[in-house]
């Protein structure tokens, strides 16, 4: 009898490690999930020690392989998600210089400034696949580090994302696959290696930066070192993954030109597939490589449930105690409120750009707003008009795409998100498309990084046809005609508040 085979897919995320243990049905036998806080030391500002990043893999992975009752050694191969644009600073010796500055980060605003004035935002659009220059960018933050830590920049040996940085710390082999460096600014969507006008300008060359391998490529097995460290088995082959929002469009069969997915975990991110590279006219959509040979991702992203937890964090302490006291989950008692109140938020309009905005209306400094307050809103309303901001960027996004004559005919959703039944309703609503959740759709990042994994080790002949085997539609939301006019007033609103407050914003 065959030895049964397991994957370890983990997703690195904003806020959090999601570890899940999948088994070569695709059946996921366990996921546990590790939280940690980022440090926000500035406004604009988002870092990490990199050595939490370090020890909530650890953790995650020991976790997760306890929870599923097996033993290190089962592990076949271990597939990794991860956010994009945190970027971590090494020396000569492999070893962090100083805190990881987060995706998120807009500290450097001046700095994409200077890439764009350098460039043009259509040289940059022609090499990247990207619409304009952002102050989260890879690039952006290298020109602000060597400005204004330029001990630390001298003494630069390798720049990496997190994935590159635990493959290396797993296996010995730093790599960087190149659906996450589709934003980074110096790789080129065309050549699909570095950009060396751009590696020019930011003052590095391809030394201090790992090699460029295609998603989806194993990078060897765990060394014994990293073995004792991570409690894992040299057995066990390590693959790079992609980044977090292609393993996620994998996980939920967002696998063909044709199909739209929107995951909203702490940031909402879309994808539409495409089997060409697409070029927005309207330097509005950016573009991406996927996970998939020869396919690339119409990809737009925005802050999405961060808002909700931000909201949670700091006006739900009740509710926090109630979670504690009787197990009602916080979100779940924030749904109940939000259903109390009508579409259109009884003129409560929200913004929810705590960290910037992202495409279609790119804007690093971009706020969180509430607007029309008045001695009649409750609490209720906030989380409502919460959900309907992020909903608001979502209707943007598919405007955009659908201009670029890509026909989206639902919605696939997944992530914390979907399991709110009142804002996936809102999604359909609003956008007048139906939107479909798919069984296990809360594990679909770590879904994606396994089927990426275990199709290179053999399991499934093909990524598409794992996709197609193992994912399975849960529950179809269809939109009500009824709520949509009210849903267009607040979309409408929603863009004259980003029209009107973009000078503010400039302050």
């Amino acid at each position: 009898m065959n030895k049964p085979k397991y994957i370890l897919a983990i997703d690195i995320g904003t806020t959090a490690f999601k570890a899940a243990i999948v088994d070569e049905t695709g059946q996921v036998r366990s996921s546990k999930t590790c939280e940690y806080t980022i440090i926000t030391p500035h406004a604009g500002w988002a870092e990490m020690d990199v050595s939490v990043y370090v020890e909530t893999f650890r953790t995650a992975a020991s976790a997760v392989i306890e929870a599923a009752g097996i033993a290190p050694e089962d592990i076949l191969t271990i597939g990794m998600s991860s956010q994009g644009e945190t970027t971590i600073f090494l020396d000569q010796d492999g070893h962090p210089l100083r805190r990881a500055i987060v995706w998120f980060d807009t500290r450097a605003a001046k700095e994409a400034q200077v890439i764009v004035d350098t460039f043009g935002a259509e040289s940059v659009q022609r090499h990247t696949g990207q619409v304009g220059v952002d102050a989260i960018w890879p690039g952006a933050k290298i020109l602000w580090l060597r400005k204004n830590e330029p001990e630390t920049y001298r003494k630069l040996g390798k720049i990496v994302q997190l994935k590159g940085y635990l493959s290396y710390l797993l296996t010995g082999n730093m790599a960087c696959e190149d659906s996450i460096l589709g934003s980074s600014m110096y790789w080129d969507i065309n050549t699909r290696s570095y950009w060396p006008e751009m590696l020019r300008l930011l003052g590095i060359s391809e030394e201090n930066l790992p090699a460029v391998v295609r998603p989806g490529t194993d990078m060897g097995h765990i060394t014994p070192e990293a073995a004792i460290k991570f409690g894992l088995s040299t057995n066990t082959t390590v693959n790079i993954g992609a980044i977090d929002l292609a393993c996620g469009a994998i996980g939920v069969g967002n696998v063909r030109p044709g199909i739209f997915s929107d995951s909203t975990g702490s940031a909402l991110c879309t994808v539409a597939m495409s089997d060409h590279i697409v070029l927005d006219p309207a330097m509005q959509m950016p573009c991406y490589c996927s996970a998939l040979p020869g396919k690339y991702m119409i990809h737009a992203y925005s802050t999405g449930g961060m808002f909700m937890r931000w909201f949670r964090d700091v006006f739900c302490d009740l509710e926090m105690e109630i979670e504690k006291s009787t197990g009602m989950n916080a979100y779940d008692q924030l749904d109940v409120m939000a259903e109390t109140i009508p579409a259109g938020c009884d003129g409560l309009l929200a913004l929810p750009h705590l960290q910037g905005s992202g495409p279609p209306d790119q804007n690093a400094r971009a706020k969180a707003v509430f607007y029309g307050l008045t001695i009649a809103h409750q609490k209720p309303h906030f989380v409502r008009a919460i959900m309907e901001s992020v909903t608001m960027v979502l209707c943007r996004i598919i405007e955009a795409t659908e201009a670029l004559d890509v026909k989206i005919d639902s919605i696939i959703t997944y992530g914390g998100g979907a399991k709110s039944k009142i804002w996936t309703q809102m999604k359909a609503d609003a956008t007048g498309l139906p939107v479909q959740t798919t069984v296990n759709d809360e594990n679909a990042t770590c879904l994606g990084a396994a089927i990426l994994a275990g199709t290179a080790r053999g399991i499934w002949d093909s990524v598409e046809a794992a996709a197609d085997s193992i994912v399975e539609n849960d529950i179809r939301y269809q939109p009500d005609p009824s709520l949509y006019p009210a849903y267009q007033n607040t979309l409408k609103r929603y863009n004259q508040l980003m029209e009107c407050l973009a000078p503010a914003f400039e302050e």
